[in-house]
């Protein structure tokens, strides 16, 4: 299953450190990033949890929920759980899903059907393809797709920043530029006239091309 940026976020039943959820009912309204793993006791993997549970509140503020799955059953997430808090310094505040039939790393295109349907005898250099980020709008739809290799650790600080042009975004007829961080300069969007421009924006932009038109960032 190949998945793009606006499709559904496919739904799923599964159990996780928190007990068992449907994915959709579990994101309820709100924002959603679900982020994969190939195995449990893994280094790399390690760190990202441990990463993850410190910026718990920073999510939490912008109505994001977060959850991890690694190919491995919520026994194992559990054990691996005390790891990450002792080398880590944070506790993994957030579910984990056990997907030791890869049924979801299958559901979302992360393995192949004929990976099989058990961890059992499964290496982290077999999962090597569960190393995505998805995050998931409040339509669950997904919003954006990050694949990183299994040497590379994830910046999740990354993934706040994209959230936060993300809702922005959504909320206003704006574009963030390249390397843009909250507060600085957006860009007015070319579906929006500049008639209903000079509405939203009274005091004007800044006219860098023809199809360029730059505002600060709405409050």
């Amino acid at each position: 299953m190949t998945l793009r940026i606006n499709d559904m976020a496919p739904d799923f039943e599964a159990q996780t450190t928190q007990g068992p959820i449907r994915f959709h009912e579990w994101l309820g309204n709100g924002w959603g990033v679900l982020f994969s793993h190939p195995k449990d006791f893994t280094p790399v993997c390690t760190t990202e949890l441990g990463y993850m549970a410190g910026l718990a509140g920073e999510f939490e503020k912008r109505n994001c929920k977060i959850i991890g799955l690694s190919v491995d059953a919520v026994g194992d997430h559990s054990k691996w759980a005390a790891d990450i808090e002792r080398t880590q310094g944070h506790a993994v505040n957030y579910p984990m899903i056990g997907d030791s039939d890869l049924k979801v790393a299958q559901l979302y295109g992360m393995l192949p059907a004929e990976a099989g349907d058990s961890c059992a005898g499964r290496t982290a250099a077999d999962n090597a393809t569960v190393r995505t980020v998805f995050v998931i709008g409040p339509d669950k739809k997904i919003k954006l797709m990050l694949v990183y290799p299994m040497t590379t650790g994830r910046n999740f600080d990354e993934v706040l920043r994209v959230l936060d042009s993300m809702q922005l975004t959504a909320k206003h007829q704006v574009a963030t530029p390249v390397n843009w961080k909250p507060g600085g300069d957006v860009i007015i969007v070319p579906a929006v006239s500049d008639d209903d421009a000079r509405k939203k924006y009274p005091d004007g932009w800044k006219q860098v091309l023809p199809y360029m038109r730059v505002v600060p960032q709405p409050k």
